[in-house]
């Protein structure tokens, strides 16, 4: 993937459904516009890095959270915060295929590439 132009962090998961969607929603859209994405997932938002936990973030009238993930893995990149990774025992062996585990060195890399945009959830 080229220099990400659009940087996502999404902090919740299950435990506030409405602003991982906003989240996943963001970041699926531009993926679909064609602008180069990287998805951080750090906090609970780490969990959707397994398979299934993804389809356990239900929103009403809201597109489904793994399809929105699977959207952005297909287009994008995702990846989970080394710290927040460790804290809840889950490892590369783990997560999705496709998605990586990082630490904030790699964030900040991101974030302060000339033209990127970051937004925070």
């Amino acid at each position: 993937m080229a220099t990400p132009a659009l940087v996502v962090k999404v902090t919740a998961g299950r435990d506030d459904a409405e602003r991982c969607n906003q989240a996943l929603t963001v970041a699926a859209a531009a993926v679909a516009s064609g602008v180069p994405v990287s998805l951080w997932l750090a906090g609970e938002a780490a969990w959707l890095a397994l398979p299934g936990r993804a389809g356990e973030v239900a929103l009403a009238h809201a597109t489904p959270a793994g399809d929105l993930l699977g959207a952005v893995l297909a287009g994008g990149t995702v990846t989970v915060c080394t710290q927040c990774a460790a804290r809840r025992g889950i490892g590369e062996a783990d997560v999705l295929t496709g998605i990586r585990i990082a630490g904030a060195a790699t964030f900040l890399a991101e974030v302060m590439a000339d033209g990127a945009r970051a937004l925070v959830y």
